[in-house]
């Protein structure tokens, strides 16, 4: 305990201007509340909007400059720009503003403001590009915060330069001294990369009828997700008047998990999930939103008025932040039949007492002056009283801009601890982020007049409700003639699964190669109905499974890379056990046969080979027999052919254009530590005509080895733990990117099956990627596009899959369920969420009596039993090779 008060005296010692009352940790506060106050209305502090907090963290104070509205519902918008060039993260928010003046408070970041005065009216717009809304206030709604780690991103190469703050002034009764207002926000920013990315998944029905006088109309919500796993731990729930109750769950196998249920008629603030839950691909989110159309005369349509109504169910959630995406939407309802089973909790409306119905709804003008004076004391002593119970400690962390561990923090009565616990009590008050959006005021104006400018400001003032992109790490940048991974690449990057691509439901036999041919068709070499097993070879590599004959189907498939449509089909009746696949600059298709011992190269139009190496069904070593060969590369300035050899044998070949034996290099790996230039299985090549280099993917070794392609002399290794023991395939993308997969574990490893990008100057792995859909089971071969578009075939799963990168993708990716619908949605400036274009499109929807204030949206590889090596699509475990002929 006495360490605690020592703690808690240098503290004071800190902040002595507030802390001569210590012995009255109330009177404290109070005097805290009061300096507050009187900053707010004087203006003070504002000359200093950038604070140090230590090497990395720094605070930016956002305030209006002495504004006083002339009228109630006045919309005033200031501008503050971003103090730094590089990137930064918020990561708290800490209010300055009372609900004595201040009806809600909106914080957006943009690139360019819509004005560069000190202030304007927000009818002229907050920003001129895309707003992303950072931050909401409302005096109303209870307090929630992010977790520790998290931040939304500014600055840097994507995020934005200015931080542009709404301020609406509701009832401007207090302002009949004509003070001036200067109520805002300080954001407390880092440069500190948070590993957890914060966003938003919007649920939100939009065909909803209310028929009149129904007693019960429920809304239904649900779509499949298709990402990778978010974590869930806040809630808002949004209806108009006729809302009883919204409930939103995920759905697992069939079971129902409860994320959060709310009645809209409460404050709409962001609740705390009680228990915070994971969402991962393929489950389900479902919400259900319970309506009374009791006391309309008519219809009630899904739109933007006061008469209007609206079912929204706001999730904020966490990825990691390699995987984040900022925003997402649901619009529809997958599977009607799934809510037959929805807990009976989703049906039953949650009362509200009829004061707190006012207080919400913003009846003001239908209040007695008397009334709303009783209210406001009311609410006034209520606060008081909350922070009268123990919360002086929190003051101290608030100044210090501390952050907690703890995830969420909701208490409204907070009761005193024993001292051990005073550490965790420190900052129940911090920041009391009340997430509301804009509450509707439901007071209907008949001027017409008046109804036409509310339209016309609607439209000015409604925001995107799409948070900031996030996902960032630093590329280190090669020296200079080593690559050429421009500067232009250096920011967002990662490779994540095209979930839309059909591809992966191809009937395809084990997969063995890919190839993207002149025009990134991707091309695909396949076994069809052969299988390579532990009977398609005896101990000498002769393949014994010569009555079956060649493949009848088309082993060579050219696909269209967006839709998977078949373009071309050729290789029937050829080949045995396809391999290795590459194409050439002139189209040609080469090809290895592991059974045949062969390599081959074809046109794209013929049905017979245009040259052949090595002696079918003949395993050997010299200059004219391959043992099992696994892959070919063709230089594209030479035409010299590369094949590596193989299963059996351990070397790289190097022949001319027309097939002459050159020179050969490469040896079976020794015991203990494999040294430059041994093999164990060569696997896959990849040309690097940037710096006239051949790399080769040394499968049982776990690396990737480059040698020059003039004399095959050895340059250099790359490798990482998180290959593992094997390393499939190897390709590369002309600009200084490498692309791999590795293979399952052994048994006592844990490195995981999954595709790496690699910065080839450097070596660094830059991103790693695993599938969505199914799961790897022995990726085989890869290939990737100039555009970072990625394919990877899997001999086990007999599937391709595709993956792109996010680094070109200008806008936000969405649930593939609400893409179409959320381009409706999509308004001016590039991106915006324009719910007022979209309800007056829908139908039965009218314009009449818009609501300005409504702004709602709204090959079997391994023995998995033991450690021991084994061959590809279990071939025999291979002799001794014989020497090498030259």
């Amino acid at each position: 305990m006495a360490g605690l008060v020592n703690n808690l005296l240098v503290l004071c010692l800190v902040f002595q201007n507030i802390c001569w009352g210590f012995r009255s940790p109330l009177s404290v506060f109070k005097r805290y509340k009061d300096t507050t106050r009187s900053l707010s209305s004087e203006c003070l502090g504002s000359d200093r909007p950038v604070i140090s907090l230590g090497l990395s963290d720094f605070a930016l104070d956002i305030r209006m400059p002495g504004v006083t509205p002339k009228q109630s519902d006045t919309y005033l918008c200031m501008s503050v720009p971003l103090p730094v060039d590089n990137e930064a993260y918020v990561v708290d928010f800490k209010p300055h503003a009372s609900m004595d003046t201040v009806h809600h408070m909106l914080l957006f970041g943009c690139n360019e403001p819509s004005s560069t005065e000190s202030y304007w009216d927000c009818d002229e717009g907050t920003c001129k590009d895309k707003s992303n809304i950072l931050y909401a206030w409302a005096r109303n709604a209870p307090p929630t915060r992010l977790p520790k780690g998290v931040g939304f991103r500014v600055g840097g190469e994507t995020g934005g330069r200015f931080f542009v703050l709404q301020v609406h002034y509701g009832d401007i009764s207090a302002f009949r001294d004509k003070h001036k207002d200067c109520s805002g926000v300080t954001l407390h920013l880092t440069h500190q990369k948070q590993p957890l990315i914060a966003g938003m998944y919007l649920m939100m029905s939009v065909n909803t009828v209310i028929p009149p006088g129904e007693k019960v109309v429920d809304a239904d919500i649900a779509c499949h997700y298709k990402r990778f796993p978010m974590h869930l731990f806040a809630y808002r729930v949004h209806t108009h008047r006729l809302g009883k109750v919204v409930s939103g769950y995920r759905v697992r196998n069939g079971q129902w998990t409860l994320i959060g249920r709310q009645s809209p008629q409460l404050p709409q603030a962001f609740y705390p999930v009680e228990h915070p839950v994971d969402v991962s691909y393929d489950d389900i989110l479902a919400a259900r939103c319970v309506f009374s159309g009791e006391g309309r005369t008519t219809e009630t349509h899904i739109g933007g008025t006061a008469n209007d109504e609206m079912c929204n169910f706001y999730i904020m959630y966490y990825m990691e932040a390699k995987h984040a995406v900022s925003y997402m939407t649901c619009t529809q309802n997958a599977n009607p039949e799934m809510f037959r089973s929805i807990p009976q909790e989703a049906n039953i409306p949650i009362p509200v007492k009829s004061d707190m119905l006012k207080m919400t709804h913003g009846h003001h003008e239908d209040m007695k002056d008397t009334d709303k004076s009783s209210l406001l004391q009311q609410a006034e002593k209520e606060e008081e009283e909350i922070l009268d119970q123990g919360d002086f400690y929190s003051l101290l962390s608030k100044l210090l801009g501390e952050r907690e561990d703890v995830v969420h923090v909701h208490k409204h009565n907070p009761t005193e601890k024993a001292d051990s616990d005073l550490v965790a009590e420190i900052a129940n008050v911090v920041q009391k982020k009340d997430l509301t959006r804009e509450i509707t005021n439901h007071d209907e104006r008949h001027n017409t007049m008046l109804v036409r400018d509310r339209i016309h400001k609607f439209h000015r003032l409604e925001s995107t409700l799409r948070p900031p992109e996030s996902r960032h790490f630093s590329l280190q940048q090669p020296k200079h003639g080593e690559g050429s991974w421009e500067k232009e690449h250096t920011g967002d990057f990662h490779i994540e699964e095209a979930v839309e691509w059909p591809g992966l439901d191809l009937k395809l036999g084990q997969v063995s190669g890919l190839a993207l041919d002149a025009e990134n068709n991707l091309v695909i070499f396949h076994r069809g109905d052969h299988v390579w097993d532990e009977n398609s070879f005896d101990s000498r590599f002769v393949y014994q499974q010569r009555g079956l004959g060649p493949i009848e189907q088309n082993t060579i498939l050219v696909l269209n890379p967006s839709n998977a449509k078949l373009l071309h089909a050729l290789g029937k009746s050829l080949f045995y056990l396809p391999h290795g696949l590459s194409i050439d600059k002139n189209g040609n298709y080469w090809v290895t046969d592991v059974a045949l011992h062969q390599v081959f190269k074809l046109g794209a139009d013929d049905k017979e080979p245009l040259l052949i190496l090595g002696v079918a069904l003949q395993p050997g070593s010299d200059r004219n027999h391959f043992c099992q060969p696994t892959d070919v590369a063709v230089d594209p300035t030479t035409g010299s052919i590369y094949v590596s050899d193989g299963y059996c044998n351990s070397r790289i070949i190097q022949f001319s254009p027309n097939g002459l034996y050159v020179m050969q290099w490469g040896e079976e790996t020794s015991s203990g530590t494999a040294r430059p230039g041994q093999f164990h299985i060569p696997h896959s090549l990849a040309l690097i005509p940037d710096f006239s280099q051949l790399c080769v993917a040394d499968r049982e070794n776990g690396r990737i080895q480059c040698f020059r392609l003039e004399t095959g002399e050895f340059v250099r290794e790359i490798k990482h733990k998180s290959f593992g023991r094997e390393l499939f395939a190897v390709s590369y993308v002309s600009g200084g990117l490498l692309f791999a997969v590795n293979g399952k574990p052994y048994p006592e490893q844990a490195e995981p099956v999954q595709g790496f990008v690699m910065n080839f100057s450097t070596g660094e792995i830059i991103d790693t990627f695993i599938p969505l859909r199914k799961s790897f089971e022995m990726p085989h071969d890869v290939v990737a596009s100039e555009d970072k578009t990625v394919f990877v075939g899997d001999v086990h799963a007999r599937a391709v899959w595709k993956f792109a990168s996010t680094e070109t993708d200008g806008e936000h990716k969405l649930d593939s369920n609400s893409g179409r619908i959320l381009g409706r949605l999509r308004g001016k400036g590039g991106g915006g969420l324009n719910l007022g274009n979209f309800f007056a499109s829908h139908k039965g929807y009218s314009r009449k009596g818009f609501d300005r204030l409504s702004t709602e949206g709204s090959d079997q590889e391994k023995d998995e039993d033991d450690g021991t090596d084994s061959e590809e699509e279990c071939s025999a475990p291979p002799p001794p090779p014989a020497p090498s002929s030259s």
